[in-house]
Formats: C-alpha cells, sequence, structure tokens
C-alpha cells in the first residue's frame, strides 16, 4: 500500500481494502497506536485481546474488529472482546508509530517547516539528516505525485532502517536515500542549482550552508532546524552572507 497515492485516480483511502503485505497503523486508543505489517498468518496480542490477521484482509481502511474471544470466535465479525480500528498509514500517523532511531519533529513543527519551505507538487528538496524519517514522509507527499526529495545521513545503519520504512510504505519513487556528511563534505555537486528548497537538522548547520546555498536554484529556500538558540544564532550570521533574507 502506498502512504501518498501518485495516481489521482487512485480509490480514497475509505474505499481501499487491506491485503497481505499492507502496513496498517492498529489504534488502540488515543495514546497507543502501533504499525503492523499485516499476514495471513499473523496475530497481534494486546490488552485488548488477540487479533488474527486473516480476520482483517478483504475488510476496508477505517474498520473497527473485534478480537478472536468474541461470540463466534471470528475476529471482526461479532463483538464480545476488546476491538481496535485499523487505519491507513498517514505521514501525520506515522510520525506517531515510527521506531525512533533518533529525536524527531512532530507535527507542529513539521507543519511549519513544510510551509517555510513553499513546497508544492513537483519540487526538488534536498535534505540532511534523514534521522527516524518523520519528516521526510511528509516532504514527500509534499512534493508528490513528480517532486523527489533526496536525503542523507551520515550513519549507515539509520539510513537503511530509513530506506526500508519508505520502501514498506511505498515512498521509494518520492525518496532517494544516500549516506553521506553533509556537514563534512557538503551536497553532492550534482545537484548544483538543481534544488527548490534545502532542509537542515544537523548539530553544526553552519558547515552545511554555504553548500546549500549553491544547491539552490535562484529563488531556492533554506530551511535549518536547531533546538538550541547558539545553534540558530550562528547559523544565522553564515546564511546572512549567502542570502538575501534571513528569518528566524
Amino acid at each position: 500500500a502506498m502512504m501518498v497515492p501518485l495516481d489521482p485516480c487512485n480509490k480514497p483511502t475509505s474505499q481501499r481494502r487491506i491485503t497481505e503485505g499492507d502496513t496498517v497503523v492498529v489504534y488502540e486508543r488515543h495514546d497507543s497506536m502501533r504499525a503492523v505489517t499485516v499476514s495471513a498468518a499473523g496475530v497481534l496480542q494486546n490488552r485488548f485481546g488477540v487479533f488474527r490477521h486473516a480476520d482483517w484482509l478483504g475488510r476496508h481502511f477505517g474498520s473497527k474488529v473485534f478480537s478472536s474471544g468474541g461470540v463466534g470466535g471470528k475476529g471482526g465479525r461479532k463483538a464480545g472482546g476488546g476491538f481496535v480500528h485499523l487505519l491507513a498509514p498517514t505521514p501525520e500517523l506515522w510520525t506517531l508509530v515510527l521506531s525512533h532511531r533518533t529525536q524527531i519533529l512532530y507535527i507542529a513543527d513539521i507543519s511549519l517547516v513544510v510551509a517555510y519551505l513553499e513546497l508544492v507538487p513537483g519540487c526538488v528538496l534536498l535534505e540532511s539528516g534523514t534521522g527516524s524519517g518523520s519528516l521526510t514522509t511528509s516532504l514527500a507527499r509534499a512534493v508528490a505525485p513528480h517532486g523527489r526529495v533526496y536525503t542523507f545521513d551520515f550513519h549507515d545503519q539509520r539510513a537503511d532502517s530509513a530506506r526500508e520504512d519508505f520502501e514498506k510504505n511505498g515512498l521509494s519513487s518520492l525518496i532517494t536515500v544516500a549516506v553521506r556528511d553533509i556537514q563534512g563534505e557538503g551536497f553532492p555537486d550534482e545537484y548544483s542549482g538543481a534544488a527548490d528548497a534545502v532542509f537542515l537538522d544537523l548539530p553544526q548547520p553552519w558547515l552545511a550552508i554555504p553548500s546549500a546555498g549553491t544547491m539552490l536554484r535562484q529563488d531556492g529556500v533554506l530551511c535549518s532546524f536547531s533546538p538550541c538558540i547558539e545553534q540558530v544564532q550562528r547559523a544565522c550570521e553564515t546564511m546572512r552572507s549567502c542570502f538575501t533574507v534571513v528569518e528566524s
């Protein structure tokens, strides 16, 4: 299943049925969700009961299903035990259920970043670092269906894990993951002048800002996210030597 539909003719999520291999966000309660890959022989056990994946197959995303302990033993057909809802993954839901390999950005910050980057369908975006991929999935949706996100992380295993997540969510045609130390090496020359936007989430973003500036088109936008005011101040100082308008 694709987290971001690339074909406008695709059925809305509410009309799609769950098939084997799909990633489903199992909504247990407002503070408890998990991502599950559906397999015919799979079983989910939680505080609400035992749920057989086979009972999910063919049901619509958004369905409410009951545990196998219910009357008649047919999960999703008769009440009697606990229940969960089977949701289609979206960038917002994925942020809540993904594996945290690093600190991540959440929806409030992600929304602000996407707005500041002025992303529209078809944009080309460079990102460093990839981290857990929370932001990257939202960036991909913003540039879909014909744009592209090129994301870089210096950590091999982290990049591999993010790539696997993007493939599982059907985002490989929108996101390219590469291993590179952007602070030390800068962005690859092949993207020079080709990016509509660049996003940095790095410990020392000022080291990457000169390279980021050369990657952007004439009217491109750079956004850098830092948790400490000292990082922001130093990044802004460097930006003023490369950019016309700097805001913080």
